[in-house]
């Protein structure tokens, strides 16, 4: 067996977009909208167990005290996420942007060069996905993708498999073909339900989830100047993730 396929999540996976991307834009929406709403770094960890960015507003709502519900608009959630995005998306068009993670365009690159097909399998929404990949990669990002699975292609989000299960038809693949790269539980669940093996690289929101069942628990994908010391502690001898091992995750039955 060969790996045939890297299916990566992207917010927290491909780029740490949710503390300084994501929460900055719903905090600016809120200001837009005169509320006198600020989610802060710790509070919107909790928030990131709802899924979705209007589900998480909506949540966020259902939450507050029934005097401060009275008068709100019923698709305040919609509107405050429609202006969310835009603050997301000027955030993203800046020269600097929101960079991947360590290690992430390293593998796409030597996935591209050994005929490993590439994918991305999310919960948010196209895009967002495309607007931070062209930010990232050039106007051709997309093309450097075989497929680009959103929300906007399934009915069900994460912990539901949908969004893998989308991914593995289009790219007309077995689940053991393949391996899922996540950050989260939610995910981790997701990538699993469709029978695909998964790799988990952490970040500050998700450290302490339970990540029971992934091949390899670590943080981040490695670089040479930023080598992973954990990688020892599982017996490897890299001190980065490549093509190489990640096929061994996928193919090995240890």
């Amino acid at each position: 067996m060969v790996l045939k396929a890297i299916i990566f999540d992207f917010d927290g996976t491909i780029a740490d977009t949710e503390r300084d991307g994501h929460r900055v834009a719903f905090n600016l929406a809120f200001e837009e909208f005169e509320l006198d709403w600020y989610w802060h770094i710790h509070q919107y960890a909790k928030l990131l167990k709802v899924n979705g960015g209007e589900e998480r507003i909506q949540h966020y709502i259902d939450e507050l005290p029934p005097r401060l519900i009275m008068g709100l608009k019923t698709t305040l959630a919609q509107d405050l996420y429609a202006i969310k995005t835009k603050h997301y998306l000027n955030m993203l068009a800046q020269s600097d942007g929101i960079p991947f993670r360590p290690g992430i365009l390293r593998i796409i690159k030597e996935a591209k060069h050994k005929g490993i097909k590439l994918a991305i399998a999310t919960s948010s929404t196209e895009i967002n996905v495309i607007a931070l990949l062209k930010n990232r990669l050039g106007t051709e990002a997309s093309s450097w993708f075989d497929v680009i699975a959103t929300s906007n292609q399934v009915s069900n989000k994460k912990p539901e498999p949908d969004v893998y299960k989308y991914v593995l038809q289009a790219l007309e693949l077995r689940p053991e073909d393949c391996i899922a790269i996540e950050d989260s539980e939610y995910g981790l669940k997701a990538a699993i339900g469709a029978g695909i093996k998964t790799l988990i690289t952490f970040n500050d929101y998700t450290s302490q989830e339970d990540f029971k069942g992934a091949v390899a628990v670590l943080p981040h994908l490695g670089e040479i100047e930023q080598p992973i010391d954990t990688l020892a502690n599982l017996k490897m001898s890299k001190n980065m993730v490549d093509c190489e091992l990640l096929e061994y995750w996928c193919c090995s039955n240890p």
